[in-house]
């Protein structure tokens, strides 16, 4: 196997980093993969907290969500990128273009490739972007080891380190992880902090992503309106907050947020399936993503949700602009 290292323990206690006077550190970690390889349940799990959308559906994340893990020895901050895969739209093409810029900015990429499915196409097509970018060290995050036996791991792993091998690079570490599990998360973030340059923490204490709200609760509108629709509308739909508003004469001890939104779909024919028989698609989407809007704010919201047609909006540079993209 060569020179592999692949890890499974922490690789010192945080202590004795603190006490020998281990300078802080802050930097960038992005996790890249297909599409639905963890990498926003990975996100959640290292931060805590709910902040990338999870779907079981390939590309629903957007928008670059970061998450930011507080440590007393340093400060993770974590991009989520889109998944990077072979453009068909002018959509497909600018997210591509957002992976790549990301990539080069970021102190290290986590590669994450799911336990439970041998390396196809996909992870190599990733790779080989990844080889190009020389200077940032790179992670191989193999998820969802919950899924597989030991020897199907070692298989994976023995597989990842020759992937790196055959494009000429080195990954930096290969960890096993589950996320769902809680197995190994800790010890991902023990391995990525090393790789960041030391410096002063980049963000407030309290901050857990710098997303700002609007786009959080469009993302979470989004993710509750293709809840059930996926096969059919699995990437026409966006989302717009027009506007979060508190509502005036509320007491103080009882605010509440006005937000109005919008669901964009390509054709008419789409807007029976999002708002349902009788608008009840469209009210179990409004109840299921206030909840989650009001854990989010942490105040009481009242949610005005509008289906809207724009025409074939995945292939109009106008309409992708006015939809944030």
């Amino acid at each position: 196997m060569g020179a592999m290292s692949v890890r499974t323990q922490s690789p010192e206690p945080p202590e004795s980093a603190e006490s020998a006077g281990a300078p802080h550190r802050a930097g960038f970690a992005c996790f890249v993969g297909r599409p639905n390889a963890g990498k926003s349940t990975l996100t959640n799990a290292l931060v805590g907290q709910k902040v990338a959308i999870t779907a079981n559906q390939p590309q629903t994340t957007r928008h670059t969500v970061r998450g930011i893990v507080h440590r007393a020895d340093a400060q993770l901050i974590l991009v989520d990128t889109p998944g990077l895969h072979k453009p068909r739209t002018l959509l497909g093409e600018r997210l591509n273009d957002v992976v790549r810029t990301t990539w080069a900015e970021v102190d290290v990429i986590g590669f994450c490739l799911p336990a439970n499915e041998k390396l196809g196409p996909g992870d190599r097509f990733i790779a080989k972007e990844l080889a190009s970018i020389r200077k940032t060290p790179k992670i191989a995050i193999v998820t969802k080891t919950d899924l597989v036996d030991s020897k199907t791991l070692a298989e994976q792993l023995i597989a990842i380190d020759q992937l790196g091998k055959e494009l000429g690079f080195e990954w930096a570490e290969i960890v096993p992880v589950s996320a769902v599990g809680d197995q190994q998360v800790d010890l991902l973030a023990d391995l990525l902090v090393p790789l960041l340059p030391e410096g002063p923490a980049l963000y407030p204490e309290g901050d857990l992503t710098d997303e700002p709200e609007q786009v959080m609760v469009a993302e979470l509108i989004r993710e509750a309106a293709l809840e059930g629709v996926r096969d059919e509308l699995p990437h026409s739909i966006a989302v717009v907050v027009e506007e979060m508003l508190p509502r005036e004469d509320r007491p103080a001890d009882k605010p509440l947020l006005d937000i109005h939104a919008f669901v964009y779909i390509e054709r008419p024919s789409q807007k029976g399936i999002v708002i349902g028989p009788k608008g009840k698609r469209l009210k179990e989407v409004g109840i299921k993503s206030r909840k989650q809007i009001e854990a989010l704010l942490g105040t009481p919201v009242f949610l005005d949700l509008h289906v809207k047609v724009a025409k074939d909006w995945q292939r109009d540079p106008r309409q992708l602009r006015k939809l944030g993209f």
